[in-house]
């Protein structure tokens, strides 16, 4: 366990920034699977919707650096790829 006060604040700051980064992961998570699956669906309209908002997110994730740049951009390649051969 921290002893110092300066010990037992960046455990603090450690515990808020996991809850952050967690919410953040899941949520891009959530995004990315919802514009798979409308991309999968063949729904032009919902589909680029969604696409649009899993961009948002992944493009977030990388600037908070949850994940890798070129994850990210991997990422929004393949999902949109996926659309691309569903119109």
């Amino acid at each position: 366990m921290a002893h110092s006060n300066a010990a037992k604040k960046h455990l603090r700051q450690t515990k808020k920034r996991t809850s952050a980064n967690k919410a953040r992961k899941s949520r891009m998570r959530t995004l990315v699977k919802k514009a798979a699956l409308a991309a999968a669906s063949g729904d032009q309209e919902t589909a680029s919707a969604a696409l649009k908002n899993a961009f948002s997110a992944l493009d977030q994730a990388a600037q908070k650096n949850l994940i890798h740049k070129n994850t990210a951009d991997r990422k929004k390649s393949k999902l949109a790829a996926a659309l691309a051969r569903k119109s």
